[in-house]
Formats: structure tokens, sequence, C-alpha cells
């Protein structure tokens, strides 16, 4: 533990981006972690109630990483610079484990000075990925995957000769792979590693809570944590959370989604659960298979995407004790959400190593009926900006709909994403359903159905019979909406263009104005006078400028780019403002402000552009 006010000093700071935090005292790096979880959960108004304690701090702060992935360039083994893709030798990293950072030498050392009989087969080496193993002997071992230039001729004998080399060089290695990576690839590692060297899978002890260990068979490619001691902390705690929600593990069934190479399930059965693990890299989940055969723990593994397993397990009519999530950085994708909920456990963990994805996913799980009761954080990754969080997530009823405006004709409240306005059976709830828990609009009806994508102002009629008025009401309104699409288009615009709808061309007119140009794209104030069918996405696709995040008329590689950098698992869409004649007479203006969601895609971009 570094002492209180105390600042390391690292001869790389000043060139590699790996220890931005580095300049800050240790109080000062949890502080602004703290901060940055309350940022993300901020934005939503659904988790106000959540005020995250202090940051679990780590211990230790230096040589803790058993994980890092390192880039290759010549003879440099480090990580890029802070300003871009130009790498830093860093043979004097504060944050290596001592094993991690004598494998890195001795690679360093080779590439300086390559192998007999290699032929510079070391040359094709972009990066490393090198992991730390203490065995149930106390030994510590590493596994490194080499990860090649696809594009490289490297036969496999010279590529022999070269991992002998590195085994001699540093004997703490046991196991060695390599893996291909393309030149456009936007990942360190490359493809699925083949093992050349040693086992297939290396056991590794995992402290249980109470004492004891179990052993996991970690394999070349599969998720661990950075901080074996905080990975540690974050078991414990979950175990705690289940005790403290009147959950026995002993007996219990828990689905473990996001399992990597099983320690926390494997834990878990070892507690006495039935385990559910579900991975969709099977190297991963074959290892824990094997690791938990050898233990004689019962465990049920299913390889695959969690979306598609979890949708079937709760299809089949599964009913859960508790469900265990622990998605990479992009965070849950809707239909895992709605999924878990499904399962209807007694208790939801989510583990979350980003915090605006996991406080737009919480706010999403508030509307399935699991309310998150707390938010710790842990500090994962010292003398970074990174904190892991654990939200722990309980049966409550769904929350009551944002009313915007109520009167004895019409009800108009803010339609949140990923709602559908009328029960959809792949959607969970619906819309309609809370409003009609609301007093008085038992036999509520909606005036127009926005997509379940799209956020915004939705109109309901307090009873069918007041629909129609209110629906051509409706059609001679003024309505805004706010779009963010692809790239920087003109500052004003029209479309008028035909759409086609049931068999029929029907005339349909948008019109836009730009807002603001953010990371590249343009944030849009878009208006309709037509209201056809996806209207808005059709016509701004038609011009080149689709809406980011749609999956029916958008960009496919922009969306992917916006999901994993930033979070946008929906259209950018939002209806921000209706302004119609009110049937019973008067002018009425409604607006709903951008919700959480999408100011956390805007925050990011500008983020990003600066």
């Amino acid at each position: 533990m570094v002492s209180a006010g105390v600042h390391l000093s690292c001869p790389h700071a000043g060139e590699c981006a790996g220890c931005p935090a580095i300049d800050l005292s240790y109080e000062e790096q949890l502080r602004l972690k703290g901060e940055r979880v309350g940022r993300a959960l901020g934005r939503f108004p659904a988790l106000s109630h959540l005020a995250p304690a202090d940051v679990t701090a780590a211990s230790p702060v230096t040589g803790y990483r058993t994980r890092s992935k390192l880039v290759v360039s010549a003879a440099k083994v480090g990580l890029y610079a802070h300003d871009g893709h130009r790498v830093v030798d860093i043979p004097a990293c504060l944050v290596l484990s001592p094993a991690l950072a004598t494998v890195a030498d001795a690679i360093r050392g080779l590439l300086q000075r390559p192998p007999t009989g290699s032929a510079g087969a070391l040359s094709a080496l972009v990066a490393i990925d090198l992991r730390e193993i203490v065995n149930v002997q106390g030994e510590t071992l590493v596994t490194a995957t080499l990860i090649l230039d696809a594009g490289a001729k490297v036969g496999e004998t010279r590529l022999r000769a070269a991992i002998e080399a590195l085994v001699e060089a540093a004997p703490v290695i046991v196991a060695v792979a390599t893996s291909e990576r393309g030149p456009d690839s936007a990942r360190v590692l490359g493809g699925a590693p083949t093992v050349l060297f040693g086992p297939q899978s290396v056991a590794e002890a995992v402290a249980v809570p109470g004492g004891g260990a179990v052993e996991v068979s970690t394999s070349p490619g599969a998720f661990v944590q950075a901080h074996r001691g905080q990975a540690d902390r974050m078991r414990s705690r979950i175990v705690h959370a289940l005790g403290e929600a009147g959950v026995s593990v002993a007996g219990a069934w828990i689905v473990d989604a996001y399992a990597g190479a099983g320690a926390t399930g494997l834990t878990l059965a070892h507690l006495g659960a039935r385990v559910t693990l579900v991975e969709r890299f099977a190297p991963a989940l074959e290892g824990a298979v094997r690791a938990a055969r050898a233990a004689a723990l019962e465990v049920d593994a299913r390889t695959g995407d969690a979306a598609v397993v979890l949708t079937k397990l709760a299809t089949e009519g599964a009913r859960a004790d508790a469900v265990l999530l622990n998605p990479p950085r992009r965070g849950l994708a809707p239909v895992v959400r709605v999924a878990a909920a499904r399962l209807s456990p007694s208790l939801l963990l989510y583990v979350s190593c980003e915090p605006d994805t996991l406080a737009r996913d919480l706010s999403h799980f508030a509307l399935l009926g699991y309310g998150p009761t707390r938010v710790e954080a842990f500090d994962m990754i010292p003398l970074s900006a990174e904190v892991e969080c654990l939200a722990v997530l309980a049966p409550a009823p769904p929350l009551a709909p944002e009313v915007l405006h109520e009167d004895a004709v019409l009800l108009a409240v803010n339609k949140p994403p990923h709602e559908p306005v009328t029960p959809h059976p792949e959607r969970g709830g619906s819309l309609l359903g809370r409003v009609a828990s609301l007093r008085g609009f038992a036999s509520a009806a909606p005036v127009h159905r926005l997509d379940a994508g799209t956020s915004g102002v939705c109109l309901f009629a307090r009873t069918p019979r007041a629909v129609r008025a209110l629906a051509a009401a409706l059609g001679a309104a003024d309505k805004e909406y706010r779009a963010l699409v692809r790239g920087v288009t003109r500052p004003r615009g029209s479309v008028s263009r035909p759409l086609g709808e049931r068999g029929r061309q029907k005339p349909a007119q948008t019109r836009y104005r730009r807002l603001a140009v953010v990371g590249g794209h343009s944030l849009l104030a878009v208006n309709i006078s037509t209201g056809r069918t996806h209207q808005i996405r059709r016509h701004l696709a038609s011009i080149g400028h689709p809406v980011l995040g749609d999956g029916r008329h958008g960009h496919a590689p922009s969306n992917r780019h916006m999901e994993e950098r930033h979070g946008l698992d929906r259209p950018w869409l939002h209806l921000a403002r209706i302004a119609l004649d009110h049937p019973a007479g008067g002018r009425l203006e409604l607006q709903a402000p951008v919700p959480g969601d999408l100011e956390m895609v805007l925050a990011r971009l500008g983020a990003a552009r600066t």
C-alpha cells in the first residue's frame, strides 16, 4: 500500500499511457474513481438513490499486474505512447508482477539478439499476452501468448526454435501459445490461441471466502482479472451479498454468465451451489469443466452467447436463485437484461469494468423489475482511471412512468429506451402496463407507438374513446426529434421522398437542422410533417447520414464502433418535443429531456474528441 500523500516515480511516465494517474496520490486516485462512478449513476434518475461508498483500495498498488497485454515494435516491448500508436519500451514498469517483468525482459532480449535457428521468427511479433499463475503448491508460473502478424510467413520450425529459446531464458514459463492478428484488427489480441509448448491449460489456486482454495484451469485467451488480491475481495463480496439477501449458497442454483475460466462459479460450486457456467470462449469453459470434474463439483457448462443461452433458459421456464453477470466493457445487450430478469432470481449480481454502461444497464433493469440496492467500487487497476464495480439488484416493482403532463383527456410520459409501448413477448413489460398502474389510467390507450428503441414524449388517452381526437391532433402537431447521425451533414436540409408502407408509396417529408458536430458526427434537430414507419431513420439513411445505432437502416461498422467504444446499444433517436392543439382547446407543448444513455454517448464522444 502506498502511504498517504506519497507520489510514485516511473522513468516511462512521460511517454507511456499505461498509468495516467501516477502523478496523483493514491487517495486522490481513489477519490476520482469514486467520482467517475457517481457521474455515471447521476445521469439516470432511477439511480439517484445509489451513492457509492468509498472505493475499496488495492494492496499492493505496484507490482500487482498478474495479467498484461503488451505491444511489440522492433525490440520494444511495452505500451502505446500518450500521443498515438508509437510503442514505448517499458523495461522498468512499476505495475508488472516480478514474474511477468522477467518474461517481458526475456522477450525483449530475444528481439535484440534473435536465437539461432529462429531466422527472424520473432520479427512477426506484434503483441504478447502474459499471465501469472500461482498453483496449489505455491509455485509462480507464467503462460505467454505470442500474437503474430497474420501476413507474416513464419515457419513452425523457426517459431518453435524461438519458443524454446524463450523458455530457456525465462524458466518461469510453463506454457506458450501463438495467435494471429490481422492488420485491420482493433484488438491487441488476435484469433484463438494455439498452444505450442506446455499444457493446454494450467491449474491455478483461487482463494475461497472463509478459507481454503479451489483449482481453476486457466487457458490462453480466457479472461482473468489483473489484480489477484482485488479479485479475491470481489468474490468475497459476492458471497456476502448472497448471504445478506437470504440466498443460501449451499444448494442454490446460480447462473454465472460471462464466466471466463470460472473462478467465481467454481468458488460458488465449492461452497455447495449448483452452478451453470455460460461462456462463449470454448477453451475457457472446457478448462472450467475439467477443473470441476477433478474437484467433483456440480457444474453445468453452456458454451455460447449469453443472449442465446439465457433466453433459452428463460423460455424453458427456468427459475434461478441468483444470476451473476460479468460482461465486457460494452456491458449487457438489451436482450441479455430481459433474459436475466425473466429467470426471476432472488438476486442479480452485476460485475462491471465500465461505470457508464453499468449505469445504463441498471436503469433498464429498474424497468424490468430489478432495482439496484447498492453499488460497490473496487480499484482493480491502480494508477489508472479504471474502476471495477459490483452492483446488487433485488426484485422490486417496476418504476412509475415519468409523467410530463396529465389532464382529463390525456397523459404524456417520457418513454425510456428498450421498452415497448404495448406488450411484446420478447421485451419484458410495457409502457402501457406501467401507465395503467397509475391512478385513473386503468383504461388508458396509446395514441401513438414509438419504436422500442426510441425514447421521448409518448401520448396516452385516458380512455379509448379519446384516442381518435388525440390522434388527429397529433397528426397535425409539430414534432421535433433529436438524432445523432453518421458524418457531418449540411447545416440545414430536408428530404422529400415517398416511402413504401403496406405496399403503397406514400409522401413523406423530413426537415433537419444541425445543432452540433460531436466526435465527427452530427447532432440534429429533426422535424417531420408526416408519420411514416421509420421515416426519420429511412430518410436520413437515404442521404448518407444514417442514425447511429440503427440496426435496420444504419451503417453496421459505425454501429459496432459506437457500441464497443461508446456504449450505444440502440438508435440514437429521441422525440424531444410535441406541440399540438389540445382537443379541449388551447395549445399544449410537451418536452422530454434527452435520457441518460444518449447523454452518456455524447459525453464519451466529446471526451474522445478532446
